[in-house]
């Protein structure tokens, strides 16, 4: 039998589709037509826009704000406690259009702008402005998205 835990203090919107034993906390708002993978686990007191994917194993902590449309790949991890074990948290803001890759870890407090990317691997410990490809340990900006974008495209025609 599979089981899922999704809190009845949780807001669910349309067609969202929760995958195998992932959790979902009190008080979190999911927008319509989000999918959240396998063995994620979605804490207390987040909200996420609709058309947004959250792949397997991701984890995303209190008072994580996710926008629209965005991507957030397998594994990756977000923070809330700058300095553990504080008892005063902050958590990661993702704006809409972003894109983060497999095993990312972002730290608590950081905003990932609109359209951003962040590469698979990278450790952000700063703010990503908007429209900017970030990679690295500690990642750093490397092109816009618009070339992302280019480079994506050319690599799907070819």
């Amino acid at each position: 039998m599979v089981t899922n835990f999704v809190s009845e203090k949780a807001r669910i919107g349309k067609n969202v589709k929760i995958w195998h034993f992932a959790y979902v906390g009190d008080d979190t708002e999911i927008g319509d037509n989000v999918k959240i993978g396998s063995l994620a686990h979605v804490d207390y007191n987040v909200k996420i826009g609709e058309n947004t994917m959250i792949e397997g194993m991701v984890y995303i902590p209190p008072l994580s704000r996710i926008g629209k449309n965005v991507f957030i790949g397998p594994a990756a991890s977000l923070t809330n406690d700058p300095y553990p074990t504080s008892t005063k948290m902050i958590g990661v803001t993702i704006e809409d259009g972003a894109v983060i890759g497999s095993r990312a870890v972002i730290k608590a407090g950081v905003t990932v702008g609109r359209n951003s990317v962040v590469a698979m691997g990278a450790v952000v410990t700063k703010d990503v402005p908007p429209d900017t490809v970030v990679a690295g340990v500690p990642a750093r900006a490397r092109y816009s998205r618009e070339e992302y974008d280019r480079k994506k495209k050319a690599w799907e025609s070819s």
